[in-house]
């Protein structure tokens, strides 16, 4: 129980890599969490966006090994805190981010476009997992008419509310008590028979939920569940790597089917298992389809890493040897 938290990699992680905490709303009690990794020179980073339970840490073995080839990645998370947990240091490098309490989809991405400004970032790459997929989307699509993301990478995401059957409850969520919306989150979660790393990377995120505070967990279920959709016309022209599992995930077949649906030239990267939280229990085999959706910007003012550090050559033997999936369209 709980390898992962005890791990030497993650360890090293929050030893090496600090969180940033940044205010960008006039409501000084939203802030923005997040891990900042890798080469500053690099003007256009992936950024992670995480799901309903998760933290910005909980794409720790992403940062450490995109940020270990040259990436930059950020890691962002956001809270709802007093002014004096806002530290006043930069750092370097990959990011990954936690968002603050935002009850609607247009107030988190006013929020998002203002962190990016102050951030100084005028296009970025978005990984998205699960609800940090569908914002991600639905960043995209409020910035369509002056571009703010250059590609997504959504894993096990989706792209219509309506899928979990809540839009009816959403608007009550901010005053159920905080057991009660862990236990809507749980209900979601692999109750079967499940491999080792799947079953720490369950108990990891088991772990990070607690970590939540009500309006914290309220104000996501809200975003994951109020009635909204995603207008495909207006990012249609964004490319868009689809990660998904084979597997038993949240999603149901449908509304796989209707992502693929949705981004008919996107590129599939398919794991045979991996759950809800691939990221966590088969890092590698994200990490690399994560290098191979990045390439395509290699040599760009838009590539997220100094195209020299690594070759396409490089990456077909890891793919190779990974005996991976991937599908174009």
């Amino acid at each position: 129980m709980g390898e992962i938290k005890v791990s030497p990699d993650y360890n090293w992680f929050r030893s090496t890599v600090p969180l940033k905490k940044i205010i960008v709303d006039d409501d000084d009690s939203k802030i923005w969490s997040l891990y900042d990794a890798g080469p500053r020179s690099i003007r256009c980073p992936l950024i992670f966006l995480p799901p309903v339970s998760g933290t910005a840490d909980v794409f720790f073995q992403q940062i450490l090994a995109l940020t270990g080839w040259g990436y930059r990645v950020i890691a962002e998370m956001s809270r709802l805190q007093g002014p004096e947990a806002v530290a006043g240091r930069d750092n370097v490098g990959a990011q990954s981010l936690q968002y603050p309490v935002y009850w609607d989809h247009l107030e988190f991405c006013d929020g998002f476009r203002k962190l990016l400004d102050h951030l100084q970032l005028d296009k970025v790459h978005l990984f998205g997992a699960s609800l940090g997929g569908f914002l991600a989307q639905k960043f995209a699509e409020y910035t369509h008419k002056s571009p703010r993301v250059h590609s997504l990478i959504l894993c096990n995401a989706f792209s219509d509310t309506s899928i979990f059957n809540q839009t009816w409850t959403a608007n009550s969520f901010w005053l159920m008590p905080s057991f009660m919306l862990k236990k809507i989150v749980l209900g979601n979660f692999s109750s079967g028979p499940v491999d080792p790393m799947m079953a720490d990377a369950i108990d990891f995120m088991v772990d990070r939920l607690e970590s939540l505070g009500q309006s914290e967990l309220a104000s996501r279920l809200t975003l994951n569940c109020q009635n909204s959709y995603v207008e495909p016309h207006k990012i249609r022209d964004i490319p868009v790597t689809i990660v998904d599992v084979f597997d038993q995930s949240a999603l149901s077949t449908e509304a796989k089917e209707e992502m693929y649906k949705l981004y008919p030239n996107a590129r599939r990267a398919h794991l045979k298992t991996g759950g809800n939280f691939p990221y966590l229990c088969r890092s590698a085999e994200v990490n690399l389809y994560v290098q191979i959706h990045l390439l395509q910007f290699h040599g760009t003012k838009y590539a997220a890493i100094d195209p020299s550090v690594v070759s396409a050559e490089e990456l077909e033997v890891q793919k190779g040897r990974l005996g991976l999936s991937q599908e174009e369209p």
